[in-house]
């Protein structure tokens, strides 16, 4: 009998690659989404009879109730995501990204297995200079990072559960996002030829969206040995200050204006770097780098065509 995967959030930007990969590698996939942007980024999976779809909200105690446990992995992804986004409707974040974590807590069994995809926001404003491990403090400065890092520390106090700190995810999906960074970065060089960029020497971290549903199948299939602890999730080959990515992408436009502003900040203050080696020891490396992922995103964006409220 097939294993049966739970992905809530499951037609948002990593849930709409994560379940195509949980179905090829020959899992049984319910996602469940209330499709707060219209999308319809699952449409290509309905004709594969392993796939269902609930139209729901993860805060709805009587359908969780009745969707955790036929379940036998739950992978919670429907989350309000980023600082901009968070602090726009903090009562929606705090309750989709904390409340609803609680609400499987109650309702799942021991026996069910969780793989919690968070964020390495957590820690904050690093120095930039050292590396952040598992054991650095977590010191998040938005309500984005404060709720995650809430959820997280739910789930692991939770028997056969595993947290993965993502880094920036970057590449390609159906239910597509151009607020990430090295997403956004290639949008606006491919799109304006220009740039302004704030906080020019702040770092961070990325893994390519592909990687991270590999992860979470590696996490499932080693869970055994994995469970219990978080695990940073990112590619070692890509910490990267703003600037660094910003020309690593001018390799690809050279006509790409980057201006570097003096004056004024990003509202998102991070700035570290993180070590994988403790997923890395756990069997999984990241492997698709910025160069591949940028070269997708540009070949994906000739496919937008003109823009809606533009005449080029």
């Amino acid at each position: 009998m097939k294993t049966n995967v739970l992905v809530t959030g499951g037609a948002g930007y990593l849930g709409s690659v994560m379940c195509d990969r949980l179905l090829n590698a020959g899992f049984q996939v319910t996602a469940l989404d209330n499709l707060m942007y219209g999308q319809n980024s699952l449409f290509h999976l309905c004709a594969n009879p392993a796939f269902n779809f609930i139209l729901g909200d993860v805060r709805d105690e009587e359908l969780m109730k009745d969707v955790i446990k036929n379940a036998d992995v739950i992978i919670p992804l429907a989350a309000v995501v980023g600082a901009s986004a968070c602090k726009r409707d903090p009562w929606m974040a705090t309750s989709v990204n904390l409340d609803a974590v609680q609400l499987i807590e109650q309702f799942r069994s021991p026996q069910q297995l969780i793989i919690f995809p968070t964020t390495n926001s957590g820690y904050g404003t690093q120095s930039g200079e050292t590396y952040c491990t598992e054991e650095t403090p977590l010191e998040p400065i938005s309500l984005y990072g404060q709720t995650k890092v809430q959820a997280e520390q739910l789930i692991l106090d939770l028997p056969n559960t595993i947290t993965l700190r993502l880094a920036t995810v970057f590449g390609l999906s159906p239910r597509m996002r151009l607020d990430l960074l090295v997403n956004h970065f290639t949008y606006a060089a491919f799109t304006d030829g220009y740039l302004v960029i704030f906080e020019k020497d702040f770092k961070r971290n990325y893994i390519h969206i592909r990687d991270v549903a590999d992860c979470i199948i590696h996490c499932i299939d080693n869970s055994d040995n994995m469970m219990g602890r978080p695990y940073n999730a990112g590619l070692d080959a890509a910490n990267l200050s703003k600037e660094e990515l910003a020309l690593k992408i001018k390799e690809y436009i050279p006509n790409f204006y980057i201006h570097y502003a003096e004056l004024g900040s990003d509202p998102d203050k991070r700035n570290y770097i993180v070590s994988n080696q403790r997923l890395r020891e756990a069997g999984f490396e990241a492997r698709r780098s910025l160069d591949e992922g940028i070269q997708e995103l540009l070949k994906g964006y000739l496919m937008l065509g003109r823009g809606k409220f533009k005449n080029i």
